[in-house]
């Protein structure tokens, strides 16, 4: 079969013949349509990513994840370890989900890993309720703009996002943010803006994408004075400003904040079964119906090596397609 193939670590995909995958007993064949690439993808192929680090190296096939058919002509979503961008992919049973008809293979490809990184801090780390406030630092992202229609879908009757990329900001407005605020601010000025936010309407969760100096601000904004301070869970998945902060203890022991993260290895199995067996479903519906919406750049396998360190237009998660 033809293959993306990472032949040495840290080299670029070539579009290359490969062996089909040997399919076990609790795995299942699938004609691969189209597979998209996250940095978790260039991670590994780069051999950067800490499930890597003690891999022999060897020719492997790049991706994650994928859509495509089964052998009844099923379409479905698949997460596999042993390479998606392929024509053929062996995924475990337990793996996969159905795909709507109408829904595009492009994507059904993409959403599952923006919806992971939106929907499963939402739902289980901050339990996100009906009229809630949520602030979502560093929105402007792939995951970040699901993030803001996933919010507004599960009753955030407030949103705030933040950003550096004016237009992307902007743009927001659109999915359903209801105010935005620029980290291109002076620091006083940002903090006084989120304060005045959280003045006017309290702030209930915080999701962030960035970390870094922006969440040393946000927190410095919601520092109390010794009174009784609102509730607010912030929960982090992404460090891309920095992967540690400062933090006082006076904003801890003054303030009624809730720190965690989400990510893999955050998550009980009984969510993770929920992420595949409820949550993606109902957003592969909800985009069906145009309640989330999502742009790919789209690429052949055979052009690969071309697009792999290209840079891609704002806003759009790159999606072989096969």
């Amino acid at each position: 079969m033809k293959a993306a193939v990472v032949f040495e670590k840290g080299s670029t995909p070539q579009y290359a013949d490969f062996p089909e995958p040997e399919v076990q007993e609790n795995e299942i064949l699938i004609s691969v349509k189209a597979a998209s690439i996250k940095n978790l993808d260039r991670a590994r192929a780069g051999g950067n990513h800490y499930s890597t680090e003690n891999q022999e190296q060897q020719p492997t096939v790049i991706g994650t994840d994928g859509a495509g058919y089964l052998e009844n002509g099923s379409k479905v979503y698949f997460f596999s370890k042993k390479g998606t961008v392929a024509e053929k992919a062996a995924a475990d049973k337990k793996m996969i989900i159905p795909i709507p008809d109408e829904l595009d293979f492009s994507l059904a490809a993409a959403l599952p890993n923006a919806v992971m990184g939106s929907a499963m801090a939402l739902k289980f780390k901050v339990g996100i309720q009906q009229g809630n406030t949520v602030l979502i630092n560093g929105a402007t992202g792939i995951t970040g703009r699901i993030a803001v229609q996933i919010a507004r879908l599960y009753g955030a009757q407030k949103i705030i996002v933040t950003g550096r990329n004016e237009e992307s900001l902007q743009s927001l407005l659109e999915l359903g943010a209801d105010e935005v605020v620029s980290l291109k601010l002076e620091a006083n000025a940002f903090k006084q803006k989120i304060k005045d936010i959280h003045k006017e309407t309290p702030v209930d969760i915080i999701i962030d994408y960035i970390w870094g100096h922006s969440v040393e601000m946000i927190l410095s904004a919601f520092k109390g004075d010794g009174t009784f301070s609102h509730k607010t869970k912030l929960v982090t998945i992404g460090g891309m400003s920095g992967d540690t902060i400062q933090l006082s203890s006076q904003i801890l022991r003054g303030t009624d904040i809730q720190i965690s993260g989400s990510g893999l290895g955050s998550w009980t199995k009984e969510e993770s079964a929920l992420l595949f067996s409820e949550i993606i479903p109902e957003m592969f519906q909800a985009a069906v119906e145009g309640k989330i919406k999502m742009e790919t750049q789209d690429v052949d396998i055979k052009n690969i090596e071309d697009v792999w360190n290209a840079e891609l237009q704002s806003g759009k998660r790159l999606v072989v397609r096969i």
